[in-house]
């Protein structure tokens, strides 16, 4: 599988991507500068966490406008995979690939710490490695997280068996922290309408070693690697 990693001025977990790529797949991906005109010809195109351009405007907003953008729409209409976390997330509904907003935390609080995550489809490149209904426990970092979508795009999305993660409580977790950020139901991640395009909040790129807490985000990159390798 080869993979490619974007890297906009504030991004922070471009390394993190890197390092589990190169853990899971055995190869490492090449780092992208935003403002590259052309891509390397790669399976898999990573959009990092971090807070690009200093979440200015709109989290995403001015990086959806970056030059490698619009070859990144290209690649993913010819077939490339493309995931986003995080602030990838945040930049594909930005650029159009994903549909829906990221809003703000709806207790206006950055929230950083371990979330249940539950995987509501293994249809899907990005997620057959695990079981549909497993709980996975990944951490989030975010002050942007609160997915939102009009009521007809999330009834579509339903239907579609197209929301990946959804959050869940794990380990007897009191209701009111079960949803870090009021995600319209407690969605967590969703695909686009090819399956190939998925954008989610939590990190699994920080979940891949024991000594971090969690190996549960090995998953979503043995995925791709049986996927595309």
């Amino acid at each position: 599988m080869k993979s490619a990693v974007v890297v906009f001025p504030g991004s922070n977990r471009e390394r993190d991507a890197v390092a589990a790529l190169t853990a899971i797949s055995g190869r490492a991906p090449e780092l992208v500068w935003h403002r590259d005109t052309t891509l390397p010809k790669v399976d898999l195109i990573v959009i990092p966490g971090g807070f690009t351009y200093g979440d200015y405007l709109r989290t995403g907003a001015i990086a959806a406008h970056s030059p490698i953008m619009a070859e990144i729409k290209r690649a993913a209409a010819s077939g490339v995979h493309v995931l986003g976390i995080c602030n990838g997330f945040q930049i594909l509904t930005e650029a159009g690939l994903l549909p829906g907003v990221l809003l703000r935390n709806a207790q206006l609080k950055f929230v950083c710490r371990d979330v249940g995550l539950k995987v509501e489809t293994s249809n899907s490149p990005f997620t057959r490695a695990y079981n549909a209904g497993q709980i996975l426990r990944v951490p989030v970092a975010h002050g942007d997280g609160n997915y939102f979508a009009d009521g007809d795009t999330v009834k579509r999305l339903e239907d579609e068996d197209r929301i990946a993660f959804r959050y869940h409580a794990v380990n007897g977790e009191a209701p009111e922290r079960v949803n870090p950020n009021g995600s319209l139901n407690a969605i967590a991640g969703v695909l686009d309408q090819s399956r190939r395009t998925l954008g989610l909040m939590p990190h699994p790129e920080n979940a891949i070693e024991p000594l971090l807490g969690s190996t549960d985000g090995r998953g979503l990159f043995a995925s791709l690697v049986q996927t595309l390798s």
